[in-house]
């Protein structure tokens, strides 16, 4: 009956959705009185079973071969699949990330079990475990659970859970896998990373976005002072992108990327249905729109009817001064 987490890394750092995973588990995991595991596959990465330790986990299996050193989809289903077929788990759970996502209908394909995606909570009903996940792009939340299957399987949004502390000093029992990552297909050639000091969009607390109503790529300066003040990462609907004022990596959306942040400010942003699937799990909506009849004023919490040229600049301004003063 043990519940298992996938525990996600980049560059030897966990991902923050596994350890919100962790935590969710270990209270899942309590309820059930069974085990909580998770399954650390890479090259090198034995030195993060101590922080799964920390966070929760009973045992950590642990698959480490050169060639599952970078994520490819066949390496780590071949891993993934075949322990899960070995240890028969209750649940396996994934962050729905790109990695996430990718590995988790492959898996689910492989073991013949259903597969709740995008998942907003997780609770136990008549001991089996229940998902919360939207429908209808986000207008409507249904209760899902997986039919007599074994293992339950699900990816979870990152930022809709909370993680609590860790316990230092507490560990878990490290079980070495067989990492035998078969025949890998996909062939790994560059890897290009992004610098920056912002926070990835999926797991940031705090995200700008712009709109069309930015009127042009040299605008985001503007979003890119408040974020910068706020220590947020700056988003932006599928219209920016398409007229190709920013990346399509900062696309919020249906077609981009699924967050819920603490607090998202949705600047010049209208809110159709597809921008709206992607970010309405967010904690708290702040609109700024200069049309008072805009979509996203039905789904903000606080809205500015204004011109957003002249309310970005006072908000940075404001939150500058509060923040100095948090400081002093």
């Amino acid at each position: 009956m043990a519940i298992w987490i996938y525990a996600e890394h980049k560059n030897g750092q966990l991902k923050k959705v596994t350890l919100e995973l962790l935590s969710e588990g270990r209270k899942l995991a309590g309820q059930l009185n069974e085990e909580l595991a998770a399954v650390l596959i890479g090259k090198d990465v034995a030195a993060l079973a101590a922080t799964l330790g920390e966070y929760g986990a009973d045992k950590v299996y642990l698959a480490e071969n050169d060639a599952l050193e970078n994520y490819t989809t066949d390496g780590y289903t071949n891993v993934l699949a075949a322990l899960a077929k070995e240890q028969q788990p209750a649940a396996i759970l994934l962050g729905c990330t790109v990695q996430g996502r990718d590995l988790a209908a492959q898996v689910a394909q492989r073991l013949g079990t259903g597969l709740c995606t995008d998942c907003t909570g997780l609770e136990l009903a008549d001991g089996r475990l229940v998902f919360t996940r939207p429908i209808y792009a986000g207008k409507a939340f249904v209760k899902a659970a997986v039919p007599e299957a074994r293992p339950a399987m699900a990816t979870v949004r990152p930022n809709v859970l909370g993680v609590t502390a860790p316990q230092a000093g507490r560990s878990a029992e490290v079980i070495k896998a067989d990492a035998q990552p078969g025949d890998i297909r996909q062939v790994i050639k560059d890897i290009v990373c992004q610098i920056s000091t912002r926070p990835e969009l999926t797991e940031a607390d705090i995200i700008v976005s712009g709109g069309r109503g930015m009127k042009g790529p040299e605008n985001y300066k503007l979003l890119d002072e408040l974020a910068d003040v706020l220590g947020a990462a700056v988003g932006a609907s599928r219209a920016a992108v398409d007229a190709g004022w920013v990346p399509q990596s900062m696309q919020v959306g249906q077609t981009g990327k699924t967050v819920s942040p603490v607090l998202y400010i949705a600047c010049g942003i209208s809110g159709a249905i597809q921008h709206l699937a992607g970010m309405s799990s967010s904690k708290c909506i702040v609109a700024i729109n200069k049309d008072p009849e805009a979509n996203i004023f039905k789904v903000a919490d606080y809205g500015v009817v204004g011109d957003l040229f002249e309310v970005v600049p006072l908000l940075t301004a404001e939150f500058k001064k509060m923040l100095d003063k948090e400081q002093c």
